[in-house]
């Protein structure tokens, strides 16, 4: 990911080297932050946004359980994701708009609750776990390290300081040969990736851990889904067991940058045929076709870039 394009920061589009935050920065010290992912693709009617108002009321929401004032409203920000893709001349992009407190005087409560700086980075990226793991799959483990737990801090908002849980997971998986980690919750049960959710298919229907296992309800995620239920398979939200992965038909991941991954080894264990299996070969079809046209958008998740 590159931002060396224009940065839409605190209201207006300004060069890169003029983004500057303070080094007493709230969210430098403390985590104070809250962010999304939303892609924009290259369609056969120009450019789309998928699913960005979706996204910006999650950000929205994640800055109010953390009760950071954003000094815009959703669709401000949705014409600034617009204004930001545009100028960055990119038919395709990963957009991250970021709300983080500012300089607000050192001290674990801010001391003033209204500084905050509000940015939107727009830049190219690929596939997120690889072509080659796009196509066929990649090796995941399962770490040492665990999700959140319940009451602890928020699993469902989307914070910066949660990732220091997913960096920890991600790194002992890179540490240890593996394309991507997998964290179990506080109980033992399958939570979710470093920053993916998952799936397994087991005799042709798709299992997925709940909001209570300590996952963020991702909106990818929520699209499969939906995708799968127009398909006619279904899904079932429920807890699952570290041995059900090795035992499934299927595994895949899902998030606004891993987008649809299948899993072909869990723990060095091969899962089904060892590549991308053909409920999840069905559902990446389905999803990439919402951007080329083979999938008609029937929820008007894509948003012109005007």
């Amino acid at each position: 990911m590159s931002n060396e394009r224009r940065i839409w920061f605190n209201g207006k589009l300004r060069e890169s080297k003029d983004c500057m935050v303070h080094v007493a920065s709230h969210a430098l010290h403390y985590g104070s932050s809250v962010f999304e992912g939303i892609r924009a693709y290259e369609t056969p009617d120009g450019t789309m946004i998928f699913r960005g108002m979706d996204h910006l009321e999650r950000l929205k929401y994640s800055a109010a359980v953390y009760r950071i004032p954003v000094p815009y409203s959703v669709e401000e920000l949705h014409q600034a994701c617009c204004e930001t893709v545009r100028d960055s001349g990119l038919a395709s992009a990963y957009i991250r708009p970021l709300v983080a407190r500012g300089n607000c005087g050192l001290g674990v409560m801010p001391k003033d609750m209204s500084v905050v700086d509000v940015s939107i980075i727009v830049s190219p990226w690929g596939a997120y776990l690889g072509e080659e793991g796009l196509r066929n799959g990649i090796k995941a483990c399962i770490t040492s390290w665990q999700r959140l737990a319940p009451n602890t801090m928020p699993p469902g908002v989307k914070a910066g300081g949660n990732y220091l849980s997913s960096q920890l997971i991600g790194m002992e998986a890179r540490d240890r040969g593996f394309e991507e980690g997998i964290g179990l919750g506080s109980d033992g049960l399958l939570s979710e990736g470093a920053g993916e959710n998952i799936f397994i298919v087991q005799k042709g229907r798709l299992l997925t851990p709940p909001a209570s296992s300590s996952i963020l309800s991702g909106l990818t995620r929520e699209t499969v889904i939906i995708l799968a239920s127009e398909l006619g398979i279904s899904t079932q939200e429920s807890t699952i067991s570290r041995e059900q992965l090795y035992a499934a038909d299927e595994v895949f991941m899902t998030g606004t940058a891993a987008e649809v991954t299948p899993v072909r080894q869990v723990d060095h264990m091969t899962i089904g045929n060892g590549g991308c299996g053909p409920v999840t070969q069905v559902l990446q079809d389905e999803f990439f076709g919402l951007f080329d046209g083979r999938t008609r958008d029937k929820w008007s998740w894509l948003e012109p870039v005007r």
